[in-house]
């Protein structure tokens, strides 16, 4: 077992030749799960060569055994028989020497090769950090406490994915070492929990009161850390740095309160959980209003607004297309309009443009205002690629469906982007135009500005993954076959900075999109100018 792990060690060491990006696909991901299974099998494997080994050894064992308490009961008596003689030449010269052929062979080598050859593919330490990263960012969109968490309850499931106190821990030592001790605290309170409940674990009850102590006095809360500093002096007395942050709360605390002129007040009984604390404020001036939205809450849809929306076919002004097989079109916002069109993908196609997307999919990015360049970004967690107009007769249909329906000409649109979010997948809000304080956004392209969005939803996803547009409180939710479409600017070409949308956090599921940027350039008398700024 020694050199089984040995050999593990190895592996998971030495056997890394590239480096993993950030796994944002479910689509990439369920490949994990089947090389997840062929290693539980091979391991399997390894096992039952294992256990047939140390049964030949034990029953050679067991057999010597017997032969040498008779042999050394009267050495000279058992060799006085010639046949004795024999075997135990025998025996030396030729049985031991199979037998430690037998003990050095090594069944190991196919399960560590079949690990080499997966190891490469497998997530790092990024990606762990960033699947964390993924749940706390589920847990404050939809407001889920940590214990929501550890049990497997997701709103509309249930289900046997629970989380440990090691887990718990790790999450909290993640949020921690990104010195964000808000999310400390909740995860490390979490395994704190668990463990006072009798859960066994590897980590220790010190470790976790050492950084949730600490945890909670970034967070501001002196009381509370002295309370859960006194707890972990009260377990190990020697702990480098507890009493001496003992005594740096207790002087900070006296201080204040000094400073105040107020008597101290008993640490609250109340257990933390989400909610004892306030999450700081980001980077994000809507976070609450989109997060809000995202949840379901504050959309603005009223029976005055919903009276104006309507639904109806479209021939594409008698397109030859579309007249004897016209789309349907649904309002789903009237100012600015937004509107969905049903049936615009069929199961087919999705899987086709699936298939041709998934081998290249790679970390989204969103162009640089300044440079034009496209880059990554924290704030865009998922995985894209971008499908040539004529490498199959699915995506020339597609595109040739999109200028038909829209009456826009998608000559100068760009490639047809899919995208696929997973684990906490999500692109916050963002404007899909370039504003005028970025003129050099689009330059390369030579197309102008982005004019319009035609958005495919290729999947139905079981919670979260809405768009949503914060500025006027709409939450529009994937369904598959579906597109919705809306203009990013006015018919002036001044940008409608109502437009500003965002894709909601993946809760449970995977949600598999494909979009359409149309440009400017050629629209000129599909689309031509209005008599004022805002028309």
């Amino acid at each position: 077992m020694r050199r089984f792990l040995s050999f593990i060690t190895w592996a998971l060491l030495c056997c890394r030749t590239t480096q993993a990006e950030v796994f944002t696909s479910i689509g990439q991901m369920t490949d994990l799960i089947y090389t997840e299974k062929e290693l539980v099998q091979s391991l399997r494997e390894y096992i039952k060569e294992e256990e047939s080994k140390l049964s030949a050894l034990r029953s050679w064992a067991n057999k010597l055994d017997d032969l040498t308490k008779v042999s050394t009961s009267d050495p000279e008596g058992y060799l006085a028989h010639p046949v004795n003689a024999y075997k135990l030449m025998k025996r030396l010269n030729k049985e031991w020497s199979e037998l430690e052929s037998l003990v050095l062979q090594n069944p190991s080598d196919a399960f560590i090769s079949n690990m080499s050859m997966h190891r490469q593919f497998f997530p790092d330490e990024e990606d762990e950090t960033g699947a964390a990263k993924a749940l706390m960012r589920l847990q404050d969109t939809y407001q889920l406490d940590s214990e929501a968490f550890s049990k497997g309850k997701l709103p509309g499931m249930h289900s046997n994915a629970i989380l440990t106190v090691d887990d718990c821990y790790d999450m909290g030592k993640t949020a921690y070492n990104d010195a964000d001790y808000y999310h400390a605290v909740l995860w490390m309170q979490q395994a704190l929990k668990q463990l006072d409940a009798g859960e066994e674990a590897v980590v220790s009850k010190a470790d976790i009161l050492d950084y949730l102590s600490y945890s909670v006095y970034q967070m501001g809360d002196l009381p509370r850390a002295i309370e859960l500093t006194r707890r972990l002096v009260a377990i190990d007395r020697s702990h480098q740095r507890a009493g001496g942050n003992l005594r740096y709360y207790e002087g900070l605390l006296f201080k204040q309160l000094k400073e105040l002129n107020q008597a101290y007040q008993p640490v609250s009984e109340e257990p933390i959980q989400l909610g004892t604390y306030s999450r700081p404020k980001d980077h994000l001036p809507e976070r609450e209003a989109y997060e809000a939205l995202c949840r379901g809450e504050g959309v603005r849809m009223n029976e005055a607004r919903r009276s104006r929306l309507f639904c109806r076919y479209r021939d594409g002004q008698r397109n030859p297309h579309l007249l004897l097989k016209p789309v349907m079109e649904e309002d789903e916002w009237d100012s600015p309009h937004i509107v969905r069109y049903l049936n615009v993908l069929s199961n087919d196609e999705i899987e086709k443009i699936k298939e041709l997307a998934k081998p290249r999919l790679a970390r989204a990015t969103v162009r640089d205002p300044k440079t034009g360049v496209l880059t990554t970004a924290n704030y865009r967690v998922s995985k894209s690629a971008w499908l040539e107009g004529d490498e199959d007769p699915v995506i020339t249909r597609v595109n040739q469906r999109i200028e038909d329906i829209t009456g826009l000409t998608v000559d100068t649109a760009e490639l047809l982007q899919v995208a696929n979010y997973g684990v906490g997948g999500q692109y916050e809000p963002h404007y899909d135009f370039s504003r005028k304080d970025e003129p050099d956004a689009f330059k390369r392209l030579g197309t102008g500005n982005r004019v319009a969005t035609f958005l495919n939803y290729m999947s139905d996803v079981e919670a979260g993954g809405a768009t949503v547009f914060p500025d006027f409180g709409a939450a529009i939710h994937p369904r598959k076959g579906t597109a919705v479409f809306w203009y990013n600017l006015f018919k002036s070409g001044e940008g409608d900075y109502r437009t500003r949308h965002a894709a909601c956090p993946v809760l449970v599921g995977s949600k598999w999109v494909s979009n359409k940027w149309i440009h400017e350039r050629g629209q000129e008398f599909r689309r031509p100018c209005g008599l004022t700024e805002v028309d």
